[in-house]
């Protein structure tokens, strides 16, 4: 199976889009708005805040099937599938910086699945926090986040995914720790928001380089967009460090920002913990939005992480993601066998399937590794909603030491639980994970690179079905070890298990190798029945082996797990029955319990280093820069207190010297002048006629008047 990548798509001309082509930012804006709306009622309204939440959901999922039926329309009649629309959003001098949104088959996909799965999780939720004092808040919440993530499918630039991408991180945040008056919630909701800040960083530096070499983040632009082969060509003849072209590194870097939202090793740690949140929040989060947007980023970005790659050959990039991807998938397999809190299993068993989708994504191709993601994401969120159905029905217990037997009394849930169970262990022919899952380990055998992915993967699905035959043998199978009694779910948790229960199964038939419906759609290739498809070359034998090996699985798990008939060996439940592997190998299985200890790792190492740095900065801020500052400080008051004494002692007493001198001077000539004017105006007036007397005679005497 050589490498499969995106066909190039035609591109819309300058013809007026359809309605729906201009107006899909509707259906992001509509969630979002509603958010905005049931933030201004108050914490009682709780009805309207949920008709806000569903009916906003609910019409972003109709306006999503719309969308659909274009595309489709398109596929089939040879159309243009690839439609966008560009804005100018920010110009500076010369430069306009554009973004907008992006209608083909991938995001309409994406919509769809969305749009329908939230749907049932919102709707769920009303039946799950019924009995919750925010129950307003709660849906604001939720109608943000699925908001978020409808913006960063439609959208056509890096920069608004981007942007959406951090508003699905915030409101990961808010719904990961909405029980904040827990601290595992509030400790969980920041180890979310700062671990997933980690990739997000690599991410922001990844769309500033790619903006500086390119000139836009547009992904397609009528020929000059980034994802285009005139920008990836320049891209390419780019060198970066270590002998990576600028296409590579970028594209690195970006994934570095898709394993923080993924799950993906190193940065898994915060993906289990985020089970503290509310469990619509997990099954949201788990399933069909924030930890397939990192998967869903790749998938778009997929031209750039695959440029220069030829027929039979791969890059830096994907070499890294499938290497990474399949270490990921074997780890959360591996801890999940050892797990107790049935959300946590679950947790850890998405943590390895976003590993395959990852490996899916790096060696089949755009298709292999989205097919996954959609069946996943049904299958999934079956899975999270039937655990919240039993922890609800077992009054909010979530370790499964303490339930079993519940098959009798929760059984519509039991049901619907073990379709979501065989989809995610891979059971032949009938459950849509086989076929995804299948078609990765198939990429990954005929990877040209190495071997080694392949290998890790097989070891992840056998443990699957291995850790998931385990759960519902400690859950529903065996007899009742908790306290109380338990009890069905009302028809509103239901109703949505049953419905996924469904497309949990029917997926499937749109990615047989005799009818693959979702790669032609996606790659825009015409599509016919033919079982000819099964005869590719070792498609059958692998099969066959992966059949074997997952059906073997689920019988040593029947076999260790399924008629266990142990109850707590004290009254307060607090001491239990060891776990078979627990008894057969209790060190190995204390290292798989404890998650390896990753997080003890991470203590001893990036957070005492992170302390030891803060501890340094909290030196040099005290000692070093406030001691220049105190020394500075102490010049400047001495500085001053000379001026002090030069100003008031030599200037001041100067001039008040003078002034009194001055003043002196004018008190003396004061007393001189002091009642004499008068004095001399007479005198200056007699002067005066005495003058003018003297004039007249002298002049009569020479006759030189005339009177």
């Amino acid at each position: 199976m050589s490498l499969l990548q995106l066909a190039p798509m035609a591109e819309t001309t300058l013809a007026p889009a359809a309605w729906i082509v201009r107006n899909l930012w509707l259906i992001p804006a509509i969630p979002m708005a509603a958010a905005g709306l049931i933030a201004l009622l108050p914490q009682p309204q709780r009805r309207p805040a949920a008709a806000l939440a569903i009916g906003s959901l609910a019409t972003s999922f109709l306006l999503a099937l719309v969308a659909f039926v274009h595309v489709l329309g398109n596929w089939a009649s040879g159309a243009p599938t690839r439609e966008t629309i560009s804005v100018n959003w920010l110009s500076v001098g010369s430069s306009t910086l554009q973004m907008g949104w992006v209608l083909d088959p991938l995001a309409v996909i994406m919509l769809v699945m969305v749009t329908f799965v939230g749907s049932l999780i919102f709707l769920y939720s009303t039946g799950y926090m019924s009995h919750d004092v925010n129950f307003t808040r709660f849906f604001c919440f939720l109608a943000l986040f699925a908001g978020g993530m409808l913006g960063v499918i439609i959208a056509n630039s890096l920069l608004l995914l981007f942007m959406c991408w951090e508003i699905v991180g915030l409101t990961s945040y808010l719904l990961i720790g909405f029980w904040y008056h827990k601290p595992s919630a509030a400790a969980a909701a920041k180890k979310a928001f700062l671990t997933t800040r980690v990739g997000d960083i690599f991410f922001l530096l990844g769309m500033v380089w790619l903006y500086a070499q390119t000139g836009t983040l547009l992904f397609y632009d009528h020929g000059a967009g980034s994802m285009e082969p005139a920008a990836l060509q320049l891209l390419l003849g780019q060198h970066a460090a270590w002998g990576l072209s600028a296409a590579a590194a970028i594209g690195l870097l970006i994934f570095a920002g898709a394993a923080g939202k993924s799950g993906q090793l190193p940065l898994h740690v915060w993906l289990p913990d985020a089970m503290e949140g509310p469990t619509p929040v997990s099954a949201l989060i788990h399933a069909a939005t924030m930890v397939a947007a990192g998967v869903y980023l790749v998938a778009r970005v997929f031209p750039l992480m695959s440029a220069g790659a030829g027929p039979g050959m791969t890059t830096v990039p994907l070499t890294v993601i499938a290497w990474i991807g399949a270490a990921t998938a074997l780890f959360g397999a591996i801890v999940a066998v050892a797990q107790f809190d049935i959300k946590r299993i679950l947790a850890y068993s998405t943590v390895s399937q976003l590993g395959y989708m990852m490996v899916g994504l790096a060696t089949g191709g755009v298709a292999v590794g989205m097919f996954h993601l959609i069946t996943h994401a049904f299958f999934k969120a079956l899975l999270f909603l039937g655990a919240g159905s039993v922890i609800h029905g077992c009054h909010e217990e979530q370790d499964i030491r303490r339930m079993g037997g519940l098959r009798k009394a929760m059984p519509v849930t039991f049901l619907a639980y073990t379709v979501g169970m065989l989809a995610l262990s891979g059971f032949p022919i009938f459950f849509s994970g086989f076929w995804s899952k299948d078609a990765i380990v198939g990429a990954a055998h005929h990877w040209p690179v190495s071997q080694g992915p392949f290998w890790m993967l097989l070891i992840g699905a056998v443990l699957t079905a291995f850790y998931m035959m385990r759960q519902i043998g400690y859950v529903f199978l065996g007899s009742w070890r908790g306290a109380g009694h338990a009890h069905e779910s009302p028809a509103v948790m239901t109703f949505p298990l049953l419905t996924l229960a469904f497309f949990a199964i029917a997926l499937g038939l749109l990615g047989t190798p005799a009818w693959p419906w979702f790669t032609s759609f996606l790659e825009g290739r015409s599509l016919s029945l033919d079982l000819a498809g099964f005869q590719e070359p070792g498609l059958l034998p692998l099969m066959a082996a992966t059949s074997v090996l997952v059906l073997l699985a689920l019988a040593v798990g029947w076999r260790l797990y399924g008629r266990r008939t142990d109850t707590q060996a004290s009254a307060l439940g607090q001491v239990f029955v060891p776990d078979p592997l627990q008894s057969a190998a209790p060190r190995i299985f204390g290292w798989v319990e404890s998650r390896l200890y990753f997080d003890e790792l991470y203590a001893v190492t990036v957070l005492r280093l992170y302390a030891l740095c803060g501890a340094l900065a909290v030196w040099l801020d005290r000692c070093l820069w406030g001691g220049i500052v105190a020394v500075v400080s102490a010049g400047f008051r001495q500085l001053g207190r000379w001026n002090k004494s030069i100003d008031s002692g030599w200037i001041d007493g100067g001039f008040d010297k003078g002034c009194e001198e001055l003043t002196t001077a004018g008190g003396v000539l004061a007393w001189l002048q002091a009642d004499r004017a008068p004095a001399y105006l007479r005198t200056l007036t007699i002067g005066l006629l005495l003058l003018i007397a003297a004039l007249v005679i002298a002049a009569s005497v020479t006759g030189q008047v005339k009177l």
